[in-house]
């Protein structure tokens, strides 16, 4: 199992940065024109005071070695399943199914001055392929910064008016 951190600083405040994170528009386009991933969909939606809870369908870009392409295959697509607890602003995920790969993580913000914040991503990823877990884990955690990486600028650029 590896885990790791990815820490970027977002150009809004904490309540801005949430506001954009369940933004319908702004999702669709970082999937779709950021990431450029081949689908995005949201499942479910619902939030109450305690908590949001959000089911996502994505169909990742992936950049893979072939023994990986092999082995998840020219479709492979997962469900992400969250929960944003209002009192602590802590978005707690992780990805379905978990048979060969289990990846999960929080995601919170914290103000970092001059209307600014720092987003900052709790990882767990584990490869459960006897052989291959490793490899799994180390391609799934390049693709996660790269991808992570690439939100950051987007994000940035979706606060300051571009992409609408």
């Amino acid at each position: 199992m590896k885990t790791f951190t990815l820490v970027h600083d977002i150009h809004t405040d904490v309540d801005g940065f949430w506001k954009t994170f369940f933004d319908k528009d702004y999702n669709v386009a970082l999937y779709e024109k950021g990431l450029q991933f081949p689908k995005y969909e949201v499942l479910a939606f619902s939030e109450n005071d305690r908590e949001i809870k959000r089911t996502t369908r994505v169909t990742p870009k992936l950049d893979v070695p072939g023994p990986i392409a092999k082995l998840l295959g020219s479709g492979f697509a997962y469900m992400e399943e969250g929960t944003f607890d209002r009192a602590t602003k802590i978005w707690t995920w992780h990805n379905v199914p978990e048979d060969k790969l289990s990846t999960k993580g929080t995601i919170r913000a914290e103000p970092a001055g001059d209307g600014k914040c720092r987003r900052i991503g709790d990882f767990k990823v584990e490869g459960k392929i006897f052989g291959l877990g490793g490899m799994l884990e180390s391609t799934l955690e390049k693709n996660l910064r790269a991808g992570w990486d690439k939100s950051a600028t987007f994000l940035n650029e979706w606060t300051a008016g571009k992409h609408r």
